[in-house]
Order: C-alpha cells, then structure tokens, then sequence
C-alpha cells in the first residue's frame, strides 16, 4: 500500500521527468524527451513551453555558431544563463533574449555556473537544473505568454544577474550590435519593463516586464562593451539560504502595456506548481490526439516527435489579440491568434500536412495570418519569424500551405482569398523570385541567376502546381493552363545523358565542367543546388514523378537510377558549409529536407518493398531517443514529421494533392483521435523486427494499393498493413 501511495503523490505533486525509467501509460507527457536533438546537429531544445506558445524559458549554454541556434547544446558543461524565447531546430541563431542567471554567496565565474547533467530535468513545459557553482537550484516554466523562474538559494545574498544584451547570434560581432536601441525602467521595488530594439535574423521590437516577488534592495550595473545599447546588471534580494525567489517575464511585440496585461491575464498568481501542471496539461491535451501502441523506446520517439512539431509555430498576438505586423504596424487579430515562425522551405512538405489532420481547427489562423503577412508585405511569407521576413532558403512555399487548406476544404479558410495571394505571389518579382527571367527562358539560367539556380527552377515548379491546382478548382482554366505550364519547366533542366538535373545558361547550353557530386550552399559556396547536389535534387519533382518516371525511360530505369543515389558513396565534397546534408545512405540525406519524399517513389514506381526497407533503416539509423538521435536539424517540426507519418505508414509526398502514399508502419497500432468525434486506426498485423515489408493493406476491410486520401482518413475507419518478412519484388 505505501508503495502505491508513493506513486500517486509523486505524480500529484507534479514531478515529470523525462529521464525516469518508471513510465504510467496514463500520462503521455512521461514519453517526451527535450533532450533529444539537442546534441549533434539537431539545434533543438530542452526549454519549457506551452503548445504553439509565444514564450519558451530555458538553459543558455552559448551565445555564438551553429551549434548554438537554440542556445543549448547538450554537450556543454558550462550555463550561462536563462533566457525567456528560443527557437527549436533551425540552422540559423536568434532569439535567447533576456538573460538572468540567479546565484548566492559569490557567483561563478563571469555569472556562468558548471551543472551535473544527472541534476538536470526537462519536461513539456517544466525545466529544472542544480547549478553548482552559483549554488542555486533552478525552475522554468510557463503559460503561453508568460515565463516563470523559481530559484532555491543554498547560500546566503541572493541575487539575480540580468543581461539585456544577450542573444543567439552567430558571431561576436552580430553580438555586439543586435540591439539597436533599448530602454530599461525599473518601474518600483519588484517591476522592470523594458523595451529592445533588435537586429538580428530578423529586425524587432520587444517590449517585457519582468516581476519579482521579493523587493529588489540594490542594483549593480556592470561595465560593458561600449558598442552595446543594452545594460547588464545585479539585482541584489534580502535572500539568505533555503529562500526562494521567484519571477514573472511577460514578453509583447506590441508595447509596454501588452506585456503586462498578457502577465495579468495569464499569470496573476505566484503559483509555480499550478503553472507547471497547467502547462503540462496542455501537451496531454495535444500528445492524447495520438494514442500509439508499442515498445517504450517506440513511444518516446513518437511522442517526442509531437511534442517538437508543436513547439512552433508560435501564436505572437498578445491576449487582446494586438500584434506586430511585417511592416512594423500593430494589427488586430479578430480571432485572438497570429503566427509566425514559419520554417516554410521545410514544414510545407509533412508538419502542416499533420497539421490539418491533428488540430485542422488551428489550421485557419495559421492560414489567415499568412494572408495576411502577404497583404502587408506584397508576398506570401517564405520564413517568417517575429512576423517578419527572413527570406531564408528559396521557392514560394507559404504557397503550397495555404493551397493545401483549400484543396482538403479546411473551415475558416476562403479559396478565393487565397488563391488572390497565390497569383501575386507567383507573378509579381520579389526578393529570388525573378518571374520574368524564369517566365522568358522556362528555367533559372545559371548566368544570370548566380546561386541555386537549379532547385529554384524546382522549387518553383511545385508552387506553381500547386496554384494549378487551386486555378481549376475555382474554375479558372486560363490560370490552370498558364501555371501547369511552369509547373512542367523542371523538365527544361533534364540531361538526358546523365539523368540528371543540370544547370543551363541563356544560350541552353549545360553546366560545365558537370561535377554529380559537388554540393551546393549558397552562403559559402554558390553553385546550382540547394544544400545539395544533382544526385539529391534530381528527385524534386514532387507533383509529377509519373513526369519523371518518363523522362528516366521508364519504371525500370527510373529505379534503377533510384537505388544508384543510395548505394553511391556517402562522401560529401563541397568547398563551403556542409552541415545540413547529413544523414547519409549512399547520396540520399535525410538530414536535409529535399530528400524527404525519395524513398517513397519507390512506392509510386510499383516497387513498394523497397520503400519499406528504407524507411525502416532511417528509423534504425537516424530517429534515436538520446540527445544526439536526430541526424539533422529538426527544422521547426518537419524532421519530427517525417517520422509521425512514416510511422503511421504514409507519407504526402506531394501535400497539395490530398493524397498520402503507402509505406510501411512502424508501430504496432495507432489511433487518432479526430476533432470530428470519429477515429483512424492504423494496425501493423505480425509486426516484429523482421517483419518489415507490406504484404496487403486493406481501409475498412477493402484493398487499397500506393495512396490513401486525405478524406478518407478524416472519415474515420481502420487501415490494416499485414506485415511479412518477405519483399514482395515485381519481376
């Protein structure tokens, strides 16, 4: 019985953690892990936060570099700090604002403090760490807008340094000059508020307030770099050991004023434990829209992957639905939500495919707010972060998004709306989308179009599909006929020779000297490809591999050449950055986002066996639950996507369609949850390690072979994968 008792006061009183081995299928949240990713390359973080939530308190381990683009990286031994916003799994640094580190008695050395990673925990929406030279015990967590800190003094003189300078970047340099201008009001005994403007990935304005509960009873301010606008200083507390000190920093795009009242609506108490199960509750709420059968390694992986699919994207409008805009103005949202980080070169292709199936009811703002930004800014956002313009990678893909509403007729979302931006976006020039070139040659010329002028022209093929598509379901044939044109120009840059997809210059003469295998990265290295080669962006051709099937002479061909890119050697040979291409088997990289429909062509080619052969080895090779188990950058959700999809035995290589192509599950049995009421099971019969490939799939006992739609899985039923231990080849 005392055992019993044990067990049910540990979880009443809130106690998640992610490295506790004593897991209750009861609780989802049990089977998250924000540690994984955070090592290698997979620029996530074990920061708290709420569901598409606009705040995420969390450790800083570093400020500069790529191995710093959320803030954290597992393997470093040294905190300096907490910050109140992270960004999770990108390739490029920002965000990390507000840093405050608490300490007793004399502080470690410049503020940073060493941690035991045995005393470090994390949990949706709760972050907790022992700093051991600043002798404080640390606790983060969060409602959507509001951040609190809870620190537990072991020494005497406790105190709070705060850097209003600090940030993600990715050099010294960037560091120095990210803020443009800052004012800082300590506004009575326990209330700063401030105001930064910012410049980093984006250029911003946030304004806060941060709120103790105990009086602050003197301020030390610490000399800086003369070039900072911002300050850093001490806050001193009458704090003597086993005291706690706790903390509120509300954030606001919009003013002083938005920021205190998301605190008072959001946070009016001092409750930690009521905020951290609050929070918690949120993700249950969220995870049990997918309830999985399997091992427990199955079920962190699953679950982890959901859990950093809705990290982001992050609802930016204060409580009174005020936010600011792509061209610096505040708007209002009539619905009480605005989104931004939109990873878009990457989610397009399978997070908000998941979207519209798991929460389609959040699938209207996400849309709207899009409609909007263009309506600002003149063009669909490409990345948008703060509500901001990046112009991070290429291609139009906000396109392929919103499209995606319409086709599968999601509430909320106006076709005709929609396809206005569509058109705009695809026909008048904006920054690397130079209509008129690729209008006059029916492809990027390498001459002219200096960098990535081969996965621009494919890229841009598929968003012009995509407004295709929406063209005749309007009943605009005229529009149909002039974007399937474009959609068909990838065809301009087939070699026949090599079969590849090959740059080509205004005169239509080929790349030359044609080296497959030098990858391409604009920033450092130029070229023709996208964080890439030919051998990896030949396959982008998500709208028409039946096109490209043709082009290669046929099915057999086509494979053949398919199975070339993996057993190729798995070298890569650049002169620049080559970071993102990563996940190698062969030449295919399934650390970077092109690569991530390939293995499902096999499916569509009649080779269904060998798509589920693959799709097993990248779960085997590149999907692990320890912080260096994700082979790239999780990219805002869409690595995490891949493998919920994959797992449930389908995949939307091209999303727009509303068509999902079969692959093989990886679970034993999954049930979603619809918001409609009804359910989708997926069952894996005679799963096991070796029982790999497909022998039948049958939707509510009928035979279905390549595809499942969109409507027929929203329309509830039971898909059946009958599983063998044989390849069913086509001879």
């Amino acid at each position: 019985m005392k055992i019993y008792l044990i067990i049910i006061l540990f979880f009443i009183c809130g106690f998640y953690s992610c490295k506790s081995t004593d897991v209750q299928d009861s609780n989802l949240t049990q089977y998250v892990d924000p540690f994984v990713g955070t090592a290698y390359t997979g620029h996530t973080t074990p920061a708290a936060a709420c569901p598409l939530g606009f705040v995420q308190p969390g450790p800083q381990t570093g400020n500069f570099g790529w191995e710093h683009c959320s803030g954290y990286n597992y393997n470093d031994s040294l905190i300096w700090g907490f910050t109140q916003n992270k960004l999770n799994g990108t390739g490029i640094p920002d965000m990390g604002d507000l840093l405050m580190m608490p300490f007793s008695g004399v502080s470690g050395k410049e503020f940073k403090s060493k941690y035991s990673k045995d005393r470090e925990i994390a949990s949706p929406g709760y972050y907790s760490v022992y700093l051991d030279d600043n002798h404080v015990k640390v606790e983060l967590s969060c409602t959507p807008h509001v951040a609190i800190h809870k620190y537990s003094f072991d020494q005497d003189g406790g105190a709070v340094y705060i850097n209003f300078q600090s940030g993600s970047v990715s050099t010294e340099e960037q560091y120095e000059t990210r803020v443009i201008n800052s004012k800082v009001n300590v506004a009575d005994d326990y209330t700063i508020s401030g105001f930064h403007h910012l410049k980093g990935w984006v250029e911003r304005q946030l304004y806060y307030i941060i709120q103790f509960d105990k009086p602050i009873v003197s301020i030390d301010t610490i000399k800086g770099n003369e070039r900072n606008k911002a300050p850093v200083c001490v806050f001193h507390f009458n704090q003597k050991k086993g005291d706690v000190l706790q903390a509120k920093v509300a954030l606001s795009t919009v003013s002083i004023e938005g920021a205190y009242r998301n605190m008072d609506s959001e946070l009016a108490h001092w409750n930690f434990n009521q905020v951290k199960e609050g929070s918690s509750k949120r993700w249950e709420d969220i995870l049990s829209r997918v309830e999985i059968e399997g091992s427990v390694e199955q079920k962190r992986n699953f679950y982890t992957s959901m859990y950093h699919l809705f990290f982001q994207p992050n609802n930016m409008a204060d409580v009174d639905g005020k936010y600011r805009g792509a061209n610096d103005s505040v708007f209002v949202s009539l619905s009480g939500e605005y989104y931004s980080t939109f990873s878009l070169w990457d989610t397009f292709r399978a997070a908000h495919p998941m979207y519209t199936i798991l929460v389609p009811e959040k699938v209207p703002d996400m849309i709207n707010t899009m409609l909007t930004h263009s309506k600002v800014q003149g063009f669909l956002p490409i990345w948008a972060l703060w509500g901001k313009e990046n112009y991070c990678m290429i291609g139009n893909h906000g396109i392929p998004v919103v499209v995606e509403a319409c086709m599968k007729d999601i509430e909320g979302v106006d076709p005709a709306q929609v396809y206005g931006e569509v058109k705009n976006t695809l026909t008048r020039n904006h920054y690397r989308s130079e209509w008129n070139i690729y209008d006059e040659y029916g492809y990027y010329p390498f001459d002219l179009i200096k960098d990535e002028a081969v996965s621009r022209t494919l890229e841009g093929a598929y968003d012009d599909y995509c407004a295709a598509q929406l063209a005749r379901k309007l009943g605009k044939e005229e529009d149909y006929r002039f974007f399937m044109k474009r959609a068909n120009y990838y065809k301009n840059l087939f070699d026949p020779e090599s079969r590849l997809m090959r740059g080509k210059d205004t005169k239509g003469s080929w790349r030359e000297p044609f080296d497959k295998f030098a990858l391409s990265h604009a920033g450092t290295a130029g070229g023709d490809y996208t964080e890439g080669n030919a051998w990896q962006y030949t396959w982008h051709v998500l709208h028409d591999i039946d096109g490209l099937i043709d082009l290669m002479g046929g099915k057999e061909a086509f494979t053949t050449k398919l199975d070339s890119l993996f057993f190729l050697q798995s070298d890569v040979k650049s002169t620049g950055f080559v970071g993102d291409v990563t996940g190698l088997i062969g030449q295919y990289a399934h650390g970077n986002e092109p690569s991530h429909h390939v293995v499902y062509m096999y499916t569509l080619a009649g080779e269904q066996w060998r798509t589920a052969e693959l799709v097993r080895e990248i779960f085997d090779k590149f999907y692990l639950p320890k912080p260096d188990g994700l082979c790239g950058n999780d990219d805002c959700g869409q690595m995490s996507a891949w493998y919920m999809f994959s797992a449930l035995g389908f995949y939307p290589v091209d999303p727009v369609s509303g068509n999902y192509v079969l692959g093989a599950p990886q679970i034993p049995q999954a049930t979603i949850h619809l918001l409609n009421g009804k359910y989708f099971t997926v069952k894996a019969q005679n799963y096991s390690s070796t029982n790999k490939y497909v022998k039948s799939v049958m939707l509510n006992g009928n035979l279905i072979t390549n595809t499942i739609s969109h409507a027929q899985i929203m329309d509830g039923g039971t898909l059946v994968f009958e599983m063998t231990d044989t390849p069913l080849k086509h001879n």
